[in-house]
């Protein structure tokens, strides 16, 4: 028999050889498959809460000269303002008050020295957690934001809720068919929606809801001869303003994910799901959704202001109780210390809003890093 030949020093193993025991892959050699990367985040794998830590930090502290640039501006635009504050705290009294009676009302509600000087007063009293008193309402501006802001923020959340419930369905209904009938009349609808203003749909939802079938209270939060606020007199005067808010929201919505999931329809991964005979649910649902309603996160928090100037207008319409009666009685009036606090928490609920949105979209896609 002829002995087997033992490899020489510069042979090599073949392709199902084991490597030998203490070797290394060289340069050139790639990770096996399945393997983990060593940078990056896999999808599904734990939250960076660092990086988003300081994000969020960074954010933070950047919206504190915004937020003192805003409250700045609000007291040397509403010291230009033509409105005298002694005359809207005096009322009906004020117009046959003296001249120096008006001068001492004045001085007495700070509001003859310069703007700067009524904004240190303001900023430094806010910072010790005394947001001053609201010369129009008569009472503490802490305790007229407690009475009406979690109104507004009911209002706001449930139509924003349904905005974004509401506009997934029609816009995935539309983008599966686009051209077709259905995507012609959402897309349309949508358009004819986006054109008007919110105190008409409001005003044309009382006289129809209301007016017309009654079926539904026209404002305010009590039934008619009744002062009690009950649950079920809430829920019933919450639905038709929570609508029409949600409805002067919905278009935006709408046509953004009807283009984005579109798009992702046409994308080549869904076109491969769809190739190796997937349901067209799955495809829809389970691919051509997710990837279509990812830059819909970072939509969300630019639509803000939109939401929070929506409301303002709803809620005047229909009574709400929210913050909207005190925010024109404080632009009216020169109400310098309530007017200060109503924009400092809407500036605030902006900066939140695109930062909440930042981290939704990094959370909800790896390859989106926290370094803005």
């Amino acid at each position: 028999m002829t002995p087997a030949a033992h490899p020489g020093p510069d042979a090599r193993p073949g392709p199902g050889s084991p490597p030998e025991a203490g070797s290394r892959p060289g340069k050139g050699s790639r990770p096996a498959e399945g393997s983990r990367p060593a940078e990056g985040r896999r999808p599904g794998a734990g939250l960076p809460l660092g990086p988003m830590a300081r994000m969020a930090g960074r954010r933070l502290l950047a919206a504190v000269p915004v937020l003192l640039a805003v409250t700045l501006g609000i007291f040397a635009v509403a010291a230009a303002s033509p409105f005298d504050p002694a005359q809207a705290y005096a009322g009906t009294a004020g117009l046959s008050a003296s001249q120096e009676t008006l001068d001492r009302l004045r001085a007495n509600l700070g509001a003859d020295r310069p703007p700067l000087a009524q904004w240190w007063d303001w900023l430094t009293s806010a910072l010790r957690g005394d947001l001053g008193h609201s010369a129009t309402l008569r009472r503490p501006v802490a305790q007229v934001l407690a009475e009406r802001l979690g109104w507004s923020v009911l209002l706001g959340g449930v139509a924003f809720a349904v905005t974004v419930l509401a506009g997934t369905a029609l816009g995935v209904a539309a983008a599966r068919r686009r051209g077709g009938p259905l995507d012609r009349l959402v897309t349309g609808g949508s358009y004819v929606l986006q054109a008007a203003p919110p105190f008409w749909i409001g005003l044309l939802a009382i006289w129809f809801f209301a007016l017309h079938l009654g079926v539904l209270p026209a404002g305010g939060l009590t039934d008619t001869g009744s002062d009690t606020v009950t649950p079920g007199s809430v829920l019933r005067h919450l639905v038709l303003p929570a609508l029409v808010l949600a409805a002067s929201q919905l278009p935006w919505f709408v046509l953004y994910v009807r283009q984005s999931v579109g798009d992702a329809l046409d994308e080549d991964p869904v076109r491969g799901a769809r190739a190796r005979g997937l349901r067209e649910r799955t495809v829809l649902l389970g691919h051509a959704l997710r990837s279509g309603l990812l830059p819909v996160l970072t939509l969300v928090g630019s639509r803000v202001p939109e939401l929070i100037t929506g409301a303002l207008l709803v809620e005047t319409v229909f009574s709400w109780p929210g913050i909207a009666d005190a925010t024109v009685r404080a632009a009216t009036a020169v109400d310098f210390p309530l007017l200060a606090a109503l924009t400092v928490l809407a500036t605030a609920a902006v900066l939140l809003g695109n930062l909440a949105a930042d981290l939704l979209h990094g959370i909800a896609d790896p390859r989106v890093g926290f370094d803005g």
